[in-house]
């Protein structure tokens, strides 16, 4: 069994690790009530500190500690990390530490790293904001979902459909097919339909020049719009003549093309109705003209069409559809092991509190185990305040409070599905809206909060 470390030992080591440096009187206040197992709320309200200032202090010291100890430290891991820490200097050194007190101690050097096996800086916790990076330790595959886009769009013609609410992965997924079609000698280019004004979504004609536009200049062409467009054949065959005669001729190899949170065109019924069969017509012309089958489309959406459509020219009826899953407990599971969050926060108890809560959805998993991993707070009270403004969720939660006050007419709907005790009905359109910001679930016909987070919290702030 190995010999326990007192918290004087235990500090000895820290402040003999981050030499010269030296803890100060917080931080060293931080360890101490830590050490004894107390949580950062406990420690504010003992020491008469704001708890936030408590959260992000600490968080700053295990990371500092991390980098001097070699290994990732959490105020859930200090002792035992500490323990080994102690026992590899005992072994290189073939003496005992002496406490801080004894009068050898500022003859020893600064401790070695515990393992040179561990580079902390390959554990890099990245910004929760936009997609996973590329080369992200944390980026969870569904199963089979990326192994069928990328078969995909290395079909002439393709077009991939990826369908699913706010933050739960659509971008991230998408970048990779690029990455993917790139290594398959693809050129690619992603075009955001959040990044087009209001003003240019109010018309066709001023979309479809936008599209083609910062196409052209993501594949580093000249822009020639004015010797492809005439009024006189109209914008639709102006953009069609375009790609077809310029862009894709001048490639003489397949692009794929990402279109993301096209959802956003749904709110201009009258472009939509032209723009997006357009889409399906180019799809479709693969194959009639060699040339289109050049272009592969992945498509990205946060919400079902609700756009009237004529069925034979959606083009949400055609291609692959991908529809993209909560996280399940498993992927939770190794999800949590690669934060590095310690045992006891990947037991299955946690866990499963954590996936009833939150219902795999993917951003909450992840900020979840981000804030875990930081040391920041404790699994005990995450889960106790995360319905409240003191969660870690409050930013997210009131970021769609506020939208629905913006919206009554949705927050009145939301409202009727929070008080239910039983899966209902609402507007269809409200439904999908809703569904789009992943506060609700269909089920056939009706629908029910998206999860436990959503329902605690909403109940009582939209009555």
């Amino acid at each position: 069994m190995q010999p326990a470390v007192t918290v004087e030992e235990g500090l000895w080591l820290v402040e003999t690790a981050i030499q010269p440096d030296r803890l100060s009187d917080l931080q060293e206040l931080i360890f101490r009530q830590c050490w004894a197992g107390l949580t950062y709320q406990q420690i504010a309200e003992e020491a008469g500190y704001d708890p936030d200032y408590v959260r992000v202090t600490g968080s700053r010291l295990w990371q500092s500690l991390s980098i001097a100890c070699g290994e990732k430290i959490t105020k859930n891991n200090l002792q035992v990390t500490l323990r080994r820490y102690k026992q590899q200097h005992d072994h290189l050194s073939d003496a005992k530490i002496l406490p801080p007190n004894n009068h050898h101690s500022s003859q020893l050097q600064k401790l070695p790293s515990l393992s040179s096996e561990f580079n902390f800086n390959s554990f890099h916790l990245e910004s929760l904001e936009g997609p996973v990076p590329i080369e992200s330790p944390f980026y969870v595959e569904r199963p089979f979902t990326d192994e069928y886009v990328h078969a995909e769009i290395s079909k002439p013609g393709a077009l991939v459909r990826i369908k699913a609410p706010k933050q739960y992965g659509k971008t991230s997924l998408l970048i990779r097919a690029l990455a993917k079609a790139g290594q398959l000698g693809c050129k690619t280019a992603r075009l955001n339909f959040h990044h087009a004004d209001s003003s240019t979504l109010n018309s066709l004609n001023s979309l479809l020049r936008w599209f083609c536009a910062n196409l052209t200049h993501q594949l580093g062409l000249e822009l020639r719009l004015d010797d492809y467009w005439d009024e006189d054949l109209g914008s639709k065959v102006s953009c069609t003549t375009y790609l077809q005669g310029y862009l894709l001729e001048q490639l003489q190899c397949p692009l794929v093309l990402a279109l993301d949170e096209v959802n956003v065109i749904f709110e201009y019924p009258t472009v939509a109705q032209d723009f997006l069969p357009l889409l399906r017509f180019w799809h479709e012309e693969a194959n009639n003209l060699a040339v289109w089958g050049h272009l592969r489309m992945v498509v990205s959406h946060s919400t079902e069409v609700y756009v009237p459509l004529n069925l034979n020219q959606s083009p949400f009826n055609v291609g692959l559809p991908i529809k993209l899953k909560p996280f399940s407990l498993s992927q939770i599971q190794d999800l949590a092991q690669r934060h590095q969050i310690g045992e006891s926060l990947t037991e299955t108890t946690f866990l499963n509190a954590l996936h009833q809560l939150t219902n795999g959805h993917p951003y909450l998993i992840r900020l979840a185990l981000h804030t875990l991993a930081q040391g920041e707070i404790d699994g005990e009270l995450l889960l106790q305040d995360a319905s409240t403004s003191a969660g870690i969720y409050a930013n997210h939660l009131q970021g769609h409070l506020a939208m629905l006050q913006q919206h009554p007419e949705l927050a009145a709907d939301f409202q009727a599905v929070i008080q239910a005790d039983r899966p209902i009905r609402i507007d269809t359109i409200a439904a999908y809206k809703l569904q789009s910001m992943g506060l609700l679930r269909l089920q056939g016909d009706e629908v029910i909060p998206s999860c436990d987070l959503y329902r605690l919290y909403f109940q009582n702030r939209l009555s």
